[in-house]
């Protein structure tokens, strides 16, 4: 294949799906709006799964360096009510199969395995245009443009290379998360770091929970879960962190005080996140020269399962163009077909298991889940 592939995103999608293409010996530019690697945090923790996240790095040949940052012990998992009952307990099985990793390390690994110039930081594309015969313009903030003959948007929820395929847009689910976090826990907030453990918390009642990690460095990474209209999101005031905090706490009033101090003590400015997410089944006809990857491609309830995809996503795309390496139409064809089926199947589950978490049964429901029960009660 000498058709270089533009890339837009440099999300774990993009990067995989760049990587891939360089094994094969394929060329590829990403092109990302944030100034450089460093420009902001990368979140917490991602368990990688052996089904798909694995066998992406796998393809990229990256699996030996993925290992290296594994977060020994973080597989464990467990769910209280409110009142801070142990419902569930589970501790690393050691098997490996959803090891945890901090994200910012994953994506490290995978801008250190392209060659130099690869990625093109600071290029925030405002619009994409078709020119025929597959062939797509994109021009960036600063008015530059680039042409390229194969165009994948991995550029998350709002992508601006999606319309090219499909007028769906991200729609609100109905829940928010607020994101906080503790330091040195085990020293300063022992009682909140003996109630998540080792590895992960969900702690939950019908509408709300708290669900927390523990991060390498005695890090506790906590989402409180909500569901509320978007408009009482919008109308809190995160510019003032304490007030924010004390709303968000008095959702939770009747609970455990070590789960509430989690909220409470929390040790950065309160982080909001509404969560949206595209059709169960979107998918789109083919269009020539053009394809997505990841968010762009099945935004879905957050259940572990996105970054997972979306690196599977960008493996599987690079082995097709390899294998299809003079007829780029056949190699995406091929590729869509085996996405949309899978990305639906995720979806669908990934709403369910939201769903578990928030009903009138939760915790109980959650735990059924965990035990392959159902809903228990």
């Amino acid at each position: 294949m000498t058709t270089p592939v533009t890339i837009i995103g440099a999300g774990l999608g993009g990067l995989t799906l760049a990587r891939v293409l360089h094994v094969h010996g394929i060329p590829a530019t990403v092109y990302e709006a944030e100034s450089s690697p460093a420009a902001r945090t990368q979140g917490g923790l991602l368990d990688i799964h052996d089904r798909d996240g694995q066998l992406a790095l796998k393809a990229a040949g990256l699996h030996e360096e993925f290992l290296g940052i594994v977060h020994q012990g973080a597989e464990a998992s467990r769910i209280l009510d409110k009142d801070g009952k142990v419902l569930l307990d589970e501790p690393d099985d050691g098997t490996g199969a959803r090891p945890e990793v901090p994200r910012g390390e994953l994506r490290r690994i995978l801008l250190d395995s392209l060659p130099a110039g690869t990625v093109r930081w600071g290029r925030k594309v405002t619009s994409v245009r078709a020119l025929g015969g597959g062939r797509h313009e994109v021009t960036f903030a600063d008015g530059a443009t680039v042409t390229t003959g194969l165009l994948v948007g991995a550029d998350g929820a709002w992508s601006r290379v999606r319309p090219l395929l499909s007028g769906a847009r991200p729609e609100y689910v109905g829940t928010c998360l607020i994101e906080t976090y503790l330091y040195d826990a085990d020293t300063r907030h022992p009682a909140s770091a003996r109630a998540v453990g080792d590895g992960s918390l969900f702690a939950l009642a019908p509408g709300r929970g708290i669900a927390a990690h523990r991060e390498p460095g005695g890090v506790l990474h906590t989402y409180v879960t909500l569901r509320k209209p978007r408009e009482w999101l919008d109308s809190l005031d995160f510019g003032d962190a304490a007030g924010v905090t004390a709303r968000i706490a008095a959702e939770f009033h009747d609970w455990a005080p070590e789960l509430t101090a989690l909220i409470t003590d929390g040790e950065t400015p309160p982080v909001p996140r509404a969560i949206h997410t595209l059709p169960t089944g979107h998918r789109w006809d083919r269009v020539p020269g053009v394809t997505l990857v990841g968010d762009a491609a099945h935004l879905m309830c957050p259940s572990g399962e996105g970054a997972n995809l979306a690196m599977y996503d960008g493996a599987e795309l690079g082995n097709a163009l390899a294998a299809h390496p003079y007829d780029t139409e056949a190699a995406l064809a091929s590729y869509e077909e085996a996405l949309f089926p899978r990305s639906a199947a995720a979806a669908a589950e990934a709403s369910r298991v939201h769903a578990l978490c928030l009903d009138d049964n939760a915790p109980h429901s959650l735990v059924g889940f965990f035990t392959g029960h159902g809903q228990a009660e």
